[in-house]
C-alpha cells in the first residue's frame, strides 16, 4: 500500500467535510513525519536532516499556531518577523508540503472553480484552493511584494478580501540603483511599522541585528559551501536541494537557517572528491516527479551543485549595521528584478563558481516571468561554454508534466554531458 497516497486521499475527503479535522489529521502526520525524519536521516549528511526536520517543524507551527505566523511571498525580507518571533510562511513552501502530502488536486480544482485561471502558478493555486477550502488557517497578517513572481499580485490581494486580514505590499523598482535601494528602505521600515501595529509589539532593533548578522555570517557559510562543491558534492535527494532554496528564503536570518549553511559547508568539505558531473538547476525543481527523482536521488554520476532560486538571496552581502539597506539591497540587486540579462548573470556566476558541466532550466508552468526568459538563458549559457537544457514541466501539479518526456530529455542530455568534447 502506498502510504503517503492513502494519506493523502483521507486528508483531501475530509476536507471537503470538515477542514479543521482535516488540519489536524494533516498535522498528525506531519508531526509523525518529523520524528520518522530524525531516524530516516541518520546516515545522510547532517545538513540534509537539519533542513527537513526545521522545514517541517515551520509547516506544523504556521498551521497550528495562525495567530502567529505571517503569510510572505518568497523574496521578503523575513529578518524582522524572525526578530519578533513570528513564523513566516510562503505560499510556495504550503503548497509544496502539500504536493508531498499528495492531496494537492482538489486545491487546485477548487481554485479553479472560485476563478483562479488555469494559468495561474500552481503553487499558488494550490495554496489559494487549500485556503478557500479552510484547510489553511488565516495568518495574523500578510506580506507581498511584486518581485519576481506575477502571482503574487492575485493570490495575496484575493486571500486578503477573504482572510479579512491586514497586509502590507512593497512595491520593488526594476532599475538596480542605491536610488532604488533608499526607497526600498523606507517601505521596509514602513514594513515593520506595519507589524508592530499589527501585532502590539515593538520590534527590537538589536534582534533585528542579530538576524541581519545571522543572514550574513550564512551566505559566507553558503558561499564557502558552493566553492567546495566544485571537487565535492553532497549525496541527497532533489528535495533536498528544496529545502535549502526555502532555508535561503524566508528562514534567512534565524538560528535555524545558520546552523544549517554552517553544517553544509562542514558536511561537504568532508566528502569525498566527486568525479561526476555537476548541474547549475534554474528555477524551481520538480521534487515530487517520479521520473526526476528516479534520475537524480542520490546518483553517484551527477548533482546539483547549484541552484539559482536561491543564490542571488546570498550574493548581496547583508550588513548588520545597517539593517533597512542591507535587505532593500537584496530586493532591488535581485536577478530576479529587471531584465532577464541579470538572472542569466547569476546563473553564469554560480555555473563558474561550482565547476558546472552544465545548465537545467526548468521551465514551469505558469511562471510567466521565466517562460519568458528560457531562451534568452540557453543562448547565453551555451555562449559561455554551458550545455543547457530546458526542461518544461510544472512543479506543483505532476499531471501537467510527461514523466516519460521528462526522463528521456534528462536522460539525452546527460549522455550529452558525458561525451569527450
Amino acid at each position: 500500500m502506498d502510504i503517503i497516497k492513502w494519506f493523502g486521499d483521507h486528508v483531501s475527503t475530509l476536507a471537503g467535510k470538515d477542514p479543521v479535522k482535516a488540519r489536524r489529521l494533516l498535522l498528525t502526520g506531519y508531526r509523525a513525519n518529523t520524528l520518522m525524519l530524525k531516524h530516516t536521516t541518520q546516515n545522510q549528511p547532517s545538513c540534509r536532516g537539519e533542513g527537513a526536520i526545521t522545514l517541517m517543524k515551520l509547516m506544523i507551527e504556521a498551521l497550528s499556531h495562525p495567530q502567529n505566523a505571517a503569510m510572505v511571498s518568497l523574496f521578503i525580507p523575513c529578518e524582522p518577523l524572525l526578530a519578533a518571533g513570528i513564523t513566516p510562511y510562503s505560499v510556495e513552501s504550503i503548497a509544496a508540503y502539500l504536493l508531498g502530502t499528495r492531496c494537492e488536486t482538489p486545491f487546485q480544482e477548487l481554485a479553479a472553480e472560485q476563478g483562479m485561471p488555469e494559468t495561474l502558478c500552481s503553487y499558488h493555486r494550490t495554496f489559494f484552493g487549500a485556503a478557500t477550502n479552510g484547510l489553511i488557517p488565516p495568518p495574523a497578517f500578510m506580506l507581498y511584494t511584486n518581485l519576481a513572481c506575477d502571482g503574487n499580485m492575485i493570490t495575496f490581494p484575493a486571500l486578503q478580501d477573504q482572510f479579512a486580514i491586514p497586509s502590507f505590499f512593497i512595491d520593488v523598482p526594476c532599475d538596480h540603483t542605491e536610488d532604488a535601494v533608499a526607497d526600498v528602505a523606507g517601505q521596509l521600515r514602513e514594513m515593520v511599522t506595519f507589524i508592530e501595529d499589527t501585532t502590539h509589539q515593538k520590534i527590537d532593533p538589536a534582534a533585528l541585528k542579530k538576524a541581519v548578522r545571522r543572514t550574513r555570517l550564512s551566505q559566507t557559510y553558503y558561499q564557502t559551501a558552493l566553492a567546495v562543491s566544485k571537487k565535492r558534492r553532497l549525496p541527497g535527494s532533489v528535495t533536498d536541494e528544496m529545502y535549502t532554496a526555502l532555508m535561503g528564503r524566508c528562514m534567512l536570518g534565524s538560528p535555524q537557517a545558520l546552523d544549517f549553511f554552517c553544517t553544509m559547508a562542514r558536511d561537504i568539505s568532508e566528502q569525498p572528491v566527486f568525479t561526476g558531473k555537476r548541474l547549475v538547476w534554474i528555477h524551481l525543481i520538480p521534487n515530487m516527479q517520479p521520473a526526476l527523482r528516479q534520475i537524480m536521488n542520490d546518483n553517484p554520476s551527477v548533482c546539483i551543485t547549484g541552484l539559482e532560486l536561491c543564490y542571488d538571496s546570498i550574493l548581496i552581502p547583508a550588513d548588520e549595521n545597517d539593517p533597512y539597506r542591507s535587505m532593500a539591497r537584496r530586493m532591488v540587486y535581485s536577478g530576479y528584478n529587471g531584465p532577464a540579462r541579470y538572472r542569466i548573470d547569476n546563473a553564469l556566476n554560480v555555473a563558474q563558481t561550482t565547476g558546472a558541466d552544465g545548465c537545467v532550466v526548468f521551465a514551469h508552468w505558469g511562471c510567466k516571468e521565466t517562460l519568458g526568459a528560457t531562451k534568452l538563458m540557453k543562448d547565453a549559457l551555451e555562449a559561455a561554454g554551458y550545455p543547457t537544457l530546458i526542461l518544461d514541466g510544472d512543479g506543483c501539479c505532476p499531471a501537467n508534466t510527461g514523466d516519460g518526456q521528462m526522463a528521456t530529455r534528462l536522460q539525452a542530455f546527460l549522455e550529452l554531458l558525458e561525451e569527450p568534447s
